[in-house]
């Protein structure tokens, strides 16, 4: 099987995912574009050569719609002889669209792909594709379905995750991103956000805030108490899945769940050839991927067995993982991994995660893996895991080592 290798990673910097958001006003197809050309510039890139963009992309209604994959190729400077196909695996959209990319070079399907996502929650609001998973009578009856905000309430409450734990590890991901943001550490794979002008909208992640402590996140009322015990009662709906559990205990809030936002990411893949024949230096080869389905009720605990899944397929150990890139999608999703693996939080996110700088779903994936590999290059470190949990119940990973 041929090797599949990352040559470069590129992001915009993530807006608040609001009306008064600073990339309101700028379309999914725009930033896109964005994340695009920053690859095609940076390695003065023959787009001709590109085999296909994977794009992965959530909520695809309205102009997240209609193959947002080649929009966005047309809004950009690609060749116009370059396709695009978008992809849905929730939250972990982003990551697919790399691991379908690097599964195609691995096995012969041309020598390179850009993969990657976007989501502008500004602009197209999570949920308003309205997905039968949720709204389907039958389908959400069968499968106990409840929000994910409360599948993360019944992570906390099946695992004995405090609120102090989780707005512990909430303090820590803004601080760590902050410092991050600091020292610099994101300025290899960070683009800016301008206008047709030139002239720059955004240059930082909009969404952090340094100054969070556990007093100001002590004075927020649970996210998810209202809607699991008195409208519609998904509560009731869970202890019916789980009748060991007397009583779902609400501990997340918006100070300990990921932030909503606008973002796109970028990531070229490609084998050895296409790099020698363009003058391009991989920086990590894809060791592995994987994707795996989970309890559609809890829904968020796929990080775990798609992990054991990675690590067994690949004939690898926990202990062969340098550094962990887990998405904070919320608190407990992150807690549940450390305590199944027994990983020190030291190797886990270490430049902060969702919660501080935000989530944009279908583009998260991407960022993670690039954030992983900006961190152990400079780290001096040598491989990396990258998962996220999904709604509906899935998991996914990748497996990234420098060259």
């Amino acid at each position: 099987m041929t090797d599949a290798y990352i040559y470069d990673a590129a992001r915009t910097v993530r807006g608040k995912g609001r009306k008064d958001g600073a990339l309101h006003e700028v379309t999914a197809a725009r930033l896109s574009a964005i994340a695009l050309n920053a690859l095609k510039d940076r390695n003065d890139l023959d787009t001709s050569a590109i085999e296909d963009v994977i794009w992965g992309n959530v909520t695809q209604i309205g102009e997240q719609g209609a193959c947002l994959a080649r929009t966005a190729v047309l809004a950009s400077e690609f060749d116009e002889s370059v396709p695009g196909v978008s992809v849905n695996r929730f939250c972990a959209s982003g990551l697919e669209a790399v691991n379908m990319a690097a599964n195609q070079v691995r096995g012969g399907a041309g020598m390179a792909y850009v993969a990657g996502g976007v989501e502008c929650m500004s602009r197209v609001p999570m949920g308003t594709d309205g997905g039968a998973i949720a709204v389907d009578p039958q389908i959400a009856f069968d499968n106990y379905f409840v929000p994910q905000g409360i599948s993360a309430d019944i992570i906390a409450t099946k695992y004995g995750f405090t609120r102090d734990m989780a707005d512990a590890m909430a303090v820590e991901s803004q601080k760590r991103a902050a410092k991050a943001w600091e020292e610099g550490r994101f300025d290899k794979t960070v683009v800016p956000v301008k206008d047709i002008n030139g002239l720059t909208i955004l240059d930082r992640d909009e969404y952090m805030r340094p100054g969070t402590d556990m007093q100001s996140l002590g004075a927020l009322k649970p996210s998810f108490k209202d809607m699991g015990e008195v409208m519609p009662g998904f509560d009731k709906i869970a202890l019916m899945k789980y009748p060991e559990l007397e009583r779902v205990n609400h501990i997340h809030h918006a100070g300990n769940s990921s932030g909503i936002v606008d973002g796109a990411a970028a990531i070229l893949i490609g084998n050895k050839e296409f790099g020698e024949k363009y003058g391009l230096k991989p920086r990590a080869r894809i060791r592995a991927t994987a994707k795996i389905g989970t309890d559609p009720t809890i829904m968020l605990t796929g990080p775990v067995p798609v992990t054991q899944k990675i690590l067994r397929e690949s004939g690898m150990d926990i202990s062969d993982i340098d550094l962990f890139e887990v998405n904070e999608a919320f608190a407990s999703v992150v807690l549940r991994f450390e305590q199944a693996f027994g990983v020190d939080h030291d190797k886990v996110n270490v430049n902060g995660g969702s919660i501080a700088m935000g989530h944009p779903l279908g583009a998260t994936g991407a960022i993670i893996l690039g954030t992983l590999l900006d961190e152990l290059e400079r780290s001096g470190k040598g491989t990396g895991l990258a998962t996220l949990c999904i709604g509906s119940g899935m998991g996914a990973a990748t497996i990234i080592e420098r060259v």
